[in-house]
């Protein structure tokens, strides 16, 4: 064999097995205690996105100042109800531990989970709805109310 046709056939070898090979990295988002609810879904969403790329996602929630002297209960909780918001399926690949700056918890995708963002927005939709109903409900009853004690004569 020519030793030209060698290094061909194993640099073609090399490439086809780099082409298969699919690379995960590690990518990290940060919340604190005080991150706001519209903030914590634009994460979760983001979250979602990078977990159905295939890769594994670091959360830290980060302590400064004060917030690092909180319950450790108040704190895992905080964390876990940013986790019950990643409108995704995953599984958690390493369990929630104390880390130098917070709390550090890391997941993975479970199966083969697709992130579909309208379906997500949909929900959220709806969900905004439900409560202006429940919120006009809530003023017209008052208002009804009102109404019934001055007809009564008891204001």
């Amino acid at each position: 064999m020519d030793f030209g046709q060698f290094r061909y056939e194993t640099k073609r070898k090399a490439s086809e097995v780099k082409s298969k090979s699919h690379v995960t990295e590690t990518k990290s988002i940060q919340i604190k205690v005080i991150t706001g609810d519209h903030d914590q879904q634009l994460k979760a969403r983001r979250t979602a996105e990078w977990l159905s790329e295939g890769h594994r996602v670091k959360i830290d929630l980060f302590l400064s100042g004060r917030y690092k002297y909180m319950e450790e209960s108040f704190l895992k909780d905080r964390l876990q109800r940013f986790l019950k918001i990643i409108p995704i399926e995953y599984k958690v690949a390493d369990d929630i531990k104390k880390s130098p700056k917070g709390y550090t918890v890391t997941l993975e995708r479970d199966g083969k989970a697709k992130f579909q963002p309208g379906k997500e927005l949909e929900d959220v939709k709806t969900n905004k709805k439900e409560v202006e109903e429940a919120v006009n409900n809530d003023q017209k009853s008052k208002k009804k109310s009102l109404d019934d004690l001055l007809e009564n004569g008891l204001i």
